[in-house]
């Protein structure tokens, strides 16, 4: 799904680090070596329907590689 942020990232959480990312060795065969940490966090996203929603997103991060992978795990709906 493409999609494109609007604002920050908050609330960021790292979920895994090293070894304990499932993709790490695809990771780092792909984009190269690093720390490669799993994080998630809370956006405002645009959809491409032009529907504007927050929404948790979860990616891949190293130092000198920068964020890859970013996707939509679940929207935050309000009520």
């Amino acid at each position: 799904m493409t999609f494109e942020i609007i604002g920050k990232i908050s609330n960021i959480e790292t979920i895994a680090v090293g070894s304990a990312i499932r993709e790490i060795a695809r990771l780092r065969k792909v984009y190269g070596p690093g720390r490669w940490r799993k994080l998630k966090g809370i956006a405002t996203v645009a959809l491409p329907d032009g529907a504007v929603c927050e929404a948790e997103l979860h990616w891949y991060e190293a130092h000198g590689v920068g964020r890859k992978e970013m996707k939509i795990k679940r929207f935050m709906w309000r009520e």
